[in-house]
């Protein structure tokens, strides 16, 4: 095993020890064990995950000299905690049924009033508890974040940009809905949703954090990082989800195949496929896109009209110019040797993935 993959495996096993150390202090209202189902919801949500975040703010705080230290990981943790966040509520919104190969938060709470035999109506009360723990999981990150024990001078000099990325995301999530609402997206909005929505606080606002807290405020050269290697590297991670979306294997991605499609996602794939269609293709795409009875047959037409316009191919090579472009912007950041090897490979696995 190399020294990186030895460090990754290092930092993936902190993580966990954090999330699992925090969650499992936190009891809702001691003595009530109808919460218990919140709790058991939380902890299965985040068994999984790639742990790209934490990773991107924890070789931001080494590329600026810090040193390992427990708080950091925890600090570094939070961050799961917010795509959890982020995650359920997306479910929620795109009537999702699995997440990561296991039914979605708001399909278990379904189920479990189904099972329970409870008044009312199961799909509502499965929506409402998932929307709840949603709030819960954002407010975990906040408290996990504010007590990680880094010194609090560190704290407060990042909490704007930990209180901006936030903001982006939930904005970011309404582009998404608002796109998939107009009906028609272009080039560059499909872009804007990309960035706002998973592109900054995937990479960009991760690795700034870590940035910050080590060296106390956003040096020029930290702030020309997160921009010129950090949103393009998160840019290039959106893209691959687009992807993934409409062509993943559902054996490694956990969602049906085609999900994207049947969810009507806006996504720059999309944007590309119709603007270099011909008119009867483009018609195609428009009448299936967003139809959630899409068959595999129906899904199958759409994979194809895709790869003919060439929009595959093009997502492709956008995202190798992205990659090409960020690290040719760490190659001129003055972080440590160690960190400047870990974020190559931290940006070539976020963008080359296959779940």
């Amino acid at each position: 095993m190399t020294t990186d993959a030895a460090s990754m495996d290092t930092l993936r096993t902190q993580v966990e020890r954090a999330l699992r150390e925090f969650v499992e202090r936190q009891i809702p209202v001691p003595g009530v064990p109808e919460f218990e189902p919140l709790r058991t919801a939380a902890d299965e949500l985040l068994a999984g995950g790639k742990r790209l975040r934490p990773a991107f703010c924890y070789w931001g705080w080494r590329g600026a000299g810090g040193t390992d230290v427990p708080e950091i990981f925890t600090a570094a943790a939070s961050l799961e905690l917010l795509q959890a966040s982020a995650l359920v509520h997306d479910d929620v919104m795109d009537k999702s049924d699995l997440r990561r190969g296991m039914p979605s938060a708001h399909r278990r709470f379904q189920s479990l009033h189904e099972k329970s035999g409870w008044h009312g109506s199961a799909e509502q009360f499965g929506e409402g508890a998932a929307i709840l723990l949603g709030n819960l999981l954002l407010l975990w990150s906040g408290e996990m974040w504010r007590t990680s024990g880094l010194p609090p001078r560190a704290l407060a000099a990042a909490q704007p940009v930990h209180d901006h990325m936030r903001t982006e995301l939930m904005c970011g999530q309404y582009l998404d809905l608002l796109e998939q609402a107009h009906g028609e997206n272009t080039f560059d909005s499909a872009l804007r949703v990309a960035l706002f929505k998973s592109g900054k606080y995937s990479v960009e606002h991760p690795l700034r954090l870590g940035l910050v807290l080590a060296g106390g405020e956003l040096a020029p050269w930290m702030d020309e990082l997160c921009t010129g290697y950090g949103r393009r590297v998160g840019i290039a991670f959106q893209l691959r989800d687009d992807i993934l979306g409409v062509f993943g294997d559902p054996a490694q991605t956990g969602k049906p195949a085609g999900d994207d499609l049947r969810e009507g996602k806006r996504t720059i794939l999309v944007a590309r496929t119709l603007a270099a269609a011909e008119p009867a293709a483009a018609e195609t795409v428009r009448r299936l896109l967003g139809d959630p009875a899409l068959d595999e047959r129906g899904v199958a037409a759409l994979r194809e009209i895709i790869d003919d316009t060439g929009a595959l191919q093009e997502c492709e090579d956008m995202i190798g110019d992205y990659l090409g472009a960020a690290l040719a912007a760490l190659d001129e950041a003055p972080v440590t040797p160690e960190a400047r090897s870990a974020l190559t490979d931290l940006a070539v696995a976020a963008t080359s993935r296959k779940t």
